[in-house]
């Protein structure tokens, strides 16, 4: 058979795929748009399945959709998952992921930033119906016990404050606290420790071993940082060449934020629908002649 009848077949195929797989999105769109007005949560989305509950598990036993404030951008190739709370004016850009199916809840401040590449997830926080140790911070940063009280009202697998930014390629995972005005440089790494408000880390550092970062400090580039010792003599942010990065990285993305919008989005589907049409049509002409 001709090599390039196959090429087209396979073309043809693929693009019909392609254009199902939009249409069969925006459908479930509907539905789960319905679903979440009814449930009176907030939530954007513009024909992509890529905001949708966790699946129920011996750990999770309720399927929750995301909380996503209205004014907040979610890309559509970026994945938002389960219980995670996005909230005001957030951006959350292509390829980061927000991954509520395991340890929740996680939740994103206002005007913070989730940059490409990023991932949010947690261990799990309950076994067998009971709650485990250390899995969960406080609002304020406290790391909780099962038995506390504030464990499954005020407890959270993640907690990232309001202003911080998570730069490109960045991973969070809980248990993790990161406070306000915080920037997590690209490539960095955040497990099971507490960053301070005011905080910056450099590129390509890990930060765990249940360590606290105290507000105001500098983890520089590449630091491993593992034992409180070593945190408690890391450098102050003033003075440092990351003292004022934060500041730049959120005016951009709240710029970014309020460009972006639904209606754009929408227009991008459209026209990506359109395109594909057009070459399906294309490659079956070509295909009679």
């Amino acid at each position: 058979m001709n090599p390039k009848y196959i090429t087209s077949m396979a073309a043809l195929a693929a693009a019909a795929i392609l254009l199902l797989g939009i249409v069969i999105s925006t459908a479930d769109s509907t539905q789960s748009n319905a679903a979440l007005a009814a449930s009176g949560m907030k939530h954007k989305r513009i024909g992509w399945p890529n905001v949708h509950p966790n699946v129920k598990t011996g750990f999770n036993k309720e399927a929750k959709y995301p909380s996503i404030e209205q004014t907040a951008f979610i890309h559509p190739f970026a994945v938002v998952i389960g219980d995670c709370h996005i909230g005001k004016m957030v951006m959350v850009a292509p390829t980061a992921v927000c991954r509520g199916d395991e340890g929740t809840p996680i939740h994103i401040g206002d005007l913070s930033n989730i940059q490409d590449g990023v991932v949010l997830h947690a261990l799990e926080t309950t076994e067998g119906g009971k709650n485990l140790d250390n899995r969960k911070f406080s609002l304020t940063g406290d790391l909780l016990l099962g038995n506390d009280t504030r464990f499954n009202n005020d407890g959270y697998a993640i907690w990232v404050g309001e202003r911080t930014s998570l730069a490109h390629g960045s991973l969070v995972h809980g248990p993790a606290w990161i406070g306000n005005d915080t920037f997590v440089g690209m490539e960095a790494m955040v497990f099971n420790a507490k960053v301070g408000n005011n905080v910056a880390i450099g590129v390509s550092s890990t930060i765990t071993g249940g360590v606290t970062i105290a507000d105001n400090k500098f983890v520089p580039p590449g630091s491993v940082i593992t034992t409180q010792e070593q945190a408690e003599a890391l450098p102050s942010r003033i003075g440092s060449l990351y003292e004022n990065i934060n500041k730049g990285v959120i005016h951009v993305n709240e710029n970014l934020t309020e460009q972006y919008d639904e209606a754009h989005l929408e227009k991008l589907i459209k026209y990506r629908e359109t395109e594909m049409e057009r070459g399906m049509l294309e490659t079956s002409r070509s295909l009679s002649k």
